[in-house]
Order: C-alpha cells, then structure tokens, then sequence
C-alpha cells in the first residue's frame, strides 16, 4: 500500500480554531462539536449556548475562489426567495463567506430530514416540480464565475490527476489512457448529438444531498453547483423503473419543459462520474482523510476494476 506522509491544510483546524469561527461573527458557542461526514471541505454542527445548533463550512484551501463561494451562495439566496426549499448559508453585516485563522467558512442553519423514498412515486413527482422550479431560477442568468461541466472538469482535468498521482499501478497506465481516450470520444459524440441547453444546476442532487419530511423536499450542499444540462440534476434520482422515471419527468414538465433528448445523456454523465471520482480520490490522497476513507485506491485490483467499468461504459455508449 503507498504510504502518504507531510501535513495539509486541515491538520491546523483544531476545535478551537472551529469555535473560534462561530465566535468571531458574533454566535456564543457553549463548547459542543461534532464533525459531520464530509471529505470535500470540513463541516461541523456545532452547540451555541442557547441550545441550538448551527452547522459550520470550513471550504477546502485552494479549491474555489471567494467569487466562486459567494455565487454559490447568491444562486442558494435566490432560490429562497423564490420559496424553493434550500439550506443556504446565514448572513451577518450582509456577508456570507467569512475568514478565521487563514480558513474561509460559512454557517448554516441545521435542518432535519431523511432521505427521499424515490420509489414512491408522489415523493418522485414532488422531487420533479421542486428542480423545475429551480432550473427555472437556474435559467435567469448564468454563473459568472463557477465553472461549467465539461469534458476538463470531468474527464480530462481527473485522468490526468490519476496518471500524476502515483496511485494507479505503472502496468496499467497505457490501459488506463487508451481506456480514457476511448470514453472521451464516446461522451464527445453523445453529447454533440444532444446540443443540451445549459443552465445553473445544484449539480450533485443525489438522494443524499435532499432532506426529506412531511412538508416535502429540502435541497442542501450546493458546493458543486456548475452549469450544465437540466438533466445532471435529475438521473442520480432515477433510482427506479419506467414508472418512477415517468413520475420525475412529469412532475418536472409541470412547472418547466423538460427536453427529453437530454436522456441520452445519462450514461455518458454516469461515465464522466466515474471518472471523475477516481481523479478525486486521486487528487485528494495527501489529504489524511482520504487514505482512511478509501483505502482501496491505493490497491491494484481496484484501479483493475475502474479500467474494466471504463471499458464496459465506452463500449455500451458505442453501442447505443
């Protein structure tokens, strides 16, 4: 197993330093912290004296931008007020994006819920109108500063972290390119037939990123918002048959058109999501975290198994 040594940045976020956040923008932290499960940045739900809780960002150095963050936050704030169900970052003195001891953040209020039944096809129905409504927000105007979906961000930015990383094993480096160069022209035909419409998008609305109650949807996480076709936030929700897929789409035709040639691209985006996964863990590994969490990326027989589903995904897009 390849060993990782030196620090990172996160090494020097210590308790104190996370309460110390809180406390800077004026919240009185009663010494309650618990981390929550996260790898991107470091989130954290913390105790305030009044016996709340608000939950604390602490955004990955390096990663994006000051202007990339607060666009983020404005797409969440739009939505608000749009009566969208969203967590957004909380406000002081009109700022959202704060900074203490070298480490940008943002706080959150903490919401309750689990996660969405999406065989139930009324919960699916009710996912379907909720990102309509978004997207028609989405479609207002574009990011400025956040990136866009393409084939850099998920595909050729990640295969090159892969092949920089030292973690896929030497023996299968020709492979492991011949195997990207053969998914990039698969997804690059896929998606010039399509000539999607792109919009802003949460970007990761997996199930997991969605609380569920009786009062319906709440959308949370929105780091990963990017531009891209309304269809990156829908598939990830497919996670039934016909009839549960037909309930999405009708529920989201009710509030927006929805182009249904953009269901041509769910395997091609279910490619370039395995990709990009791979180049993630890749490029993360000298975070102390990741070696814990996936310790298999640093074993042949799962960079043999990545090549193999490459394969199988290029081959079932050529196809198709």
């Amino acid at each position: 197993m390849i060993e990782r040594s030196g620090s990172h940045p996160y090494d020097e976020l210590t308790p104190d330093i996370v309460l110390g956040a809180a406390e800077s923008i004026g919240y009185a932290t009663d010494g309650r912290l618990l981390a929550l499960n996260s790898f991107e940045n470091r989130v954290y739900q913390l105790g305030l004296e009044d016996r709340s809780f608000v939950i604390a960002k602490f955004y990955r150095p390096g990663r994006w931008s000051d202007a990339q963050i607060r666009e983020e936050h404005t797409f969440t704030a739009e939505l608000a007020e749009a009566e969208i169900a969203v967590v957004g970052p909380v406000a002081r003195g009109g700022q959202t994006l704060f900074e203490h001891e070298g480490f940008r953040f943002a706080l959150f209020p903490r919401r309750g819920g689990r996660a969405p039944e999406l065989e139930g096809l009324e919960v699916s129905a009710w996912m379907g109108r909720m990102l309509a409504r978004m997207h028609a927000i989405g479609a207002l105007a574009p990011f400025r500063a956040r990136p866009a979906l393409s084939l850099e961000s998920h595909v050729d930015r990640p295969a090159r972290d892969v092949l920089d990383s030292g973690l896929l094993p030497a023996p299968l480096e020709i492979r492991y390119e011949n195997a990207i160069a053969d998914a990039r022209a698969q997804v690059v035909m896929a998606w010039d037939a399509t000539g999607a419409r792109a919009l802003r998008l949460h970007g990761d609305s997996h199930p997991g990123n969605v609380l569920w109650t009786d009062a319906g949807p709440t959308l949370v996480d929105f780091d990963d918002a990017h531009t891209g076709p309304a269809v990156q936030d829908l598939w990830m929700l497919l996670t039934g048959g016909e009839a549960q897929r037909e309930a999405l789409l009708e529920g989201y035709e009710q509030f927006r058109p929805f182009d249904r040639s953009e269901l041509s691209l769910i395997e091609p985006l279910r490619l370039m999501r395995q990709i990009h996964h791979a180049g993630w863990i890749a490029a993360r590994y000298d975070d102390p975290a990741f070696p814990r969490a996936f310790p298999f990326a640093a074993e042949p027989r799962w960079w043999e198994q990545h090549l193999a589903d490459l394969v199988e995904g290029a081959e079932a897009l050529d196809r198709a």
